[in-house]
């Protein structure tokens, strides 16, 4: 019977008729290869579909037997829905996820780290379309693909004796003569070798800017929040006296200054002695406010007060730097929330960090700061980092940030407003963007009730969408963000 896209009047209606009752059986997956509301972690899938029965089901080095469908209801668009099919293909290995409202049909394709629209129709379209949908995402056209590439991938792998083997599928046999190679010893130059080292070492990434209120904080914390969801052992330090970052990663308990544990076991306290108060001294956990922890360097307000005695000694702005060193087998990555000036610990941030991050909300006064932005890396920063002997900071890109997400301003400004930051600035920008949402307040001013008193509670925006389905669209872009960083600094 023809799909009729009329018959869908909401997303149950479209995951019903349309998924289960029409796509997966014209796509030959049997009622025991797909499974429905799979959650994983974070992530909740409506539909994954497995080209090779696997009870229980599992996604590891053989995911791209697998499908992901996700479906909306037919008055969404579906240009807000991929940001978060991408992280879903991306994250979980998987190959093709097909995106539908029932009256458009979407596949798109992952790559290494994104992902490729591949097909296209309308709902009324679909049977006309169908064998070609078949041929992408098809059961048995999954398998032939695969069996293909893997008897080709196996020839290619069996030249070099291995101690492993694929399991799970049937193995190729080689013929007896084909050769054996025998590895080589080639030199290789001592430059490449401390450029492999440094793929494999711990990173540390500033956010900063000189401009305040463009929410470098929300970028710091939940960027952190989501590279401790994919498994990254993550330390979040927070830099500015106004302790933002303290607050809303939960630290701040106490209501009055007797209690306040933090005062006297701080970031500064990191900058003040060479031979004392090291990491694993000042750090506190996370504990409530993210799944995974994530191990945090607290503020104070004291650091106002501390400063002008730390300038007198130029070593403190080096201090963070060397300490990190000290721990960098202990860490995969280190994000650092910086204060918007030019003071002692911006450079101290600065100079331990690998890379910078620049939110911005991509107005005139932001933009008007980031040449000066671009004169303290390369008169102040870098070359107190070569003296470290450290590499220069390299420049990820400007982030934009607290985006409105009013329909007009991004289809006729936003863009202008980005070609003004490679054109004029000649900086590069991110493809992430951190749109302004109630959401992102909402998770770090929860509070709870504790006798008499409202003690704060924050979430990360990801822990927070779990239980608040308005929070999806800005958790999925932070779960994007993380996936941006870490393909530019080339980490799994």
């Amino acid at each position: 019977m023809p799909f009729n896209p009329e018959l869908c009047r909401n997303e149950s209606e479209v995951e019903s008729k349309l998924i289960v009752q029409y796509l997966l059986p014209q796509l030959g997956y049997t009622p025991d290869t797909w499974h429905q509301e799979v959650i994983l972690g974070s992530i909740r899938l409506d539909f994954l579909a497995f080209a090779a029965q696997v009870v229980p089901f599992v996604l590891d080095a053989n995911s791209p037997l697998s499908v992901v469908m996700e479906a909306k209801h037919p008055k969404h668009n579906l240009n807000n829905h991929v940001l978060r099919l991408r992280h879903y293909l991306t994250s979980l290995n998987v190959r093709y996820g097909l995106l539908t409202n029932g009256k458009e049909i979407r596949i798109y394709e992952k790559s290494q780290y994104d992902i490729e629209l591949v097909f296209q129709c309308a709902g009324k379209d679909i049977e006309t379309n169908l064998e070609t949908i078949i041929n992408l995402i098809g059961r048995e056209s999954l398998k032939e693909r695969h069996l293909i590439n893997n008897s080709a991938n196996q020839i290619s792998d069996n030249s070099f004796p291995s101690a492993q083997s694929n399991v799970g599928y049937s193995q190729v046999n080689l013929k007896p003569e084909l050769p054996i190679i025998k590895p080589q010893v080639i030199q290789v130059d001592s430059q490449v070798i401390s450029e492999i080292k440094r793929q494999d070492t711990m990173k540390t990434i500033a956010i900063y800017h000189h401009k305040g209120g463009v929410g470098k904080t929300t970028v710091a914390i939940n960027l952190a929040a989501a590279f401790s969801k994919k498994g990254k052992r993550v330390l979040l330090i927070d830099i500015d006296a106004q302790a933002n970052t303290t607050f809303a990663t939960g630290l701040i308990k106490f209501q009055f200054e007797e209690d306040d544990d933090l005062k006297d076991c701080n970031v500064s306290h990191l900058l003040e002695k060479t031979d004392f108060n090291f990491i694993p001294d000042i750090v506190r956990k996370s504990k409530f406010f993210n799944d995974p922890e994530v191990d945090i360097i607290p503020s104070h307000i004291t650091l106002i007060a501390k400063q002008n005695n730390l300038v007198q000694y130029g070593a403190s702005r080096n201090r963070l730097a060397k300490k990190l060193e000290k721990v960098k087998n202990e860490y995969d990555i280190v994000i650092i929330d910086t204060p918007p000036s030019l003071d002692l610990y911006a450079q101290a941030a600065l100079t331990a960090a690998d890379y910078l991050i620049i939110p911005s909300d991509l107005k005139p006064f932001s933009n008007q700061g980031l040449p000066s932005v671009q004169s303290f890396i390369k008169q102040e920063i870098n070359e107190n980092k070569e003296g470290l002997g450290k590499p220069p900071l390299i420049i990820m890109g400007v982030l934009p940030s607290k985006i409105s997400t009013n329909a007009q301003y991004l289809k006729y400004t936003f863009a202008k407003h980005k070609s003004v930051i490679t054109d004029r600035y000649n900086m590069p920008i991110m493809d992430s963007i951190i749109s302004e949402r109630t959401a992102l307040s909402a998770c770090v001013n929860r509070t709870i009730s504790v006798g008499n008193m409202e003690i704060p509670d924050p979430k990360s925006i990801l822990d927070f969408a779990i239980n608040e389905p308005s929070a999806n669209q800005a958790a999925a872009e932070f779960e994007f963000l993380a996936i941006e960083v870490l393909r530019k600094m080339e980490m799994k």
